[in-house]
């Protein structure tokens, strides 16, 4: 067993004592057994499926564990580098969200229920995550000719989602889209209702990485509806949850859902289209 294996263990005990299963599996305990889930699963269904092998603006598979591995290093300088050498190479920065940003965190809790590194530089390599994409923001819309079309995006966690560097990535390519986004991350100081009652909104978006939190959304999306200004307010979810079996959108009282952020947009925009043309 590495030393590193062993650090990861003895951190795992250290932190909190684990629940056995009937099999005399240890099993994490929550809160942070749903940190890994969340980890490891809500970028699953952003990940871009097209392939792209022969381009020189595309990521090949040696990609992807290397970067890791820069993240979960010591220092900034490598997956700086990184970043810097695949724009210069012509990457598209959708690209690095969706084929490089997302699988590695999926990757990195993987590699936590492996035991193969530690929940704390799993941490903080999510937080370079965050601070990749913040600073590559600003060039996301540069890449593409912006149309605006007036819509407004309400987008928000379902209640109890604790992770939304998702949802922060889902809002970047509504921005691109032309929309006027406003994106809440903190599930616990949100009301959307008051939101919904007071400003006009064409779409509400709500990402959920929980099947559990399902039984309370048919009703949170009813009460949306009830409360919004806009009588032909369309609802978008999405998560994991949904990219296995996207008929449960429907189930849960929403329009559609999206496996793609950067399908999101333009879905977004047909529902509204169907929606007011119904009204």
């Amino acid at each position: 067993m590495s030393p590193a294996v062993c650090a990861a263990r003895a951190e795992r005990a250290s932190v909190v004592e684990g629940e056995q299963t009937d099999a005399g599996v240890r099993r994490l305990p929550e809160p942070f057994a749903r940190i890994v889930r969340s980890i490891e699963s809500e970028f699953a269904p952003l990940v871009a499926r097209a392939a792209q092998a022969g381009r020189e603006d595309s990521l090949a598979p040696e990609e992807l564990p290397a970067f890791v591995e820069c993240v979960l290093a010591s220092g900034d300088a490598g997956w700086t580098a990184t970043i810097v050498q695949l724009r210069e190479r012509g990457v598209p920065v959708d690209s690095i969200y969706l084929d490089l940003l997302a699988p590695a965190a999926r990757q990195l809790g993987q590699m936590w229920e492996q035991d193969l590194v530690m929940f704390s530089d799993v941490t903080v390599a999510l937080g370079r995550l965050h601070r990749i994409m913040r600073g590559l923001s600003p060039s996301l819309g540069h890449d593409h000719q912006l149309p605006v079309d007036g819509h407004r995006a309400l987008l928000l966690p379902a209640a109890g989602e604790q992770h939304t560097f998702g949802l922060s990535m889902v809002a970047e390519f509504f921005r691109q889209a032309g929309w006027e986004v406003v994106c809440e991350l903190d599930s616990r100081s949100i009301d959307p209702v008051r939101r919904l009652r007071r400003e006009w909104f064409d779409v509400v978006g709500i990402s959920v990485g929980v099947e559990a939190r399902l039984d309370r959304l048919r009703e949170g999306i009813t009460t949306m509806r009830r409360a919004s200004r806009n009588r032909a307010l369309a609802v978008l979810v999405g998560g994991p949850v949904f990219a296995a079996d996207p008929e449960r959108a429907a189930e849960v009282g929403a329009d559609g859902t999206a496996n793609d952020a950067r399908d999101a947009p333009a879905l977004a925009s047909r529902l509204v289209a169907a929606r007011v043309g119904r009204r």
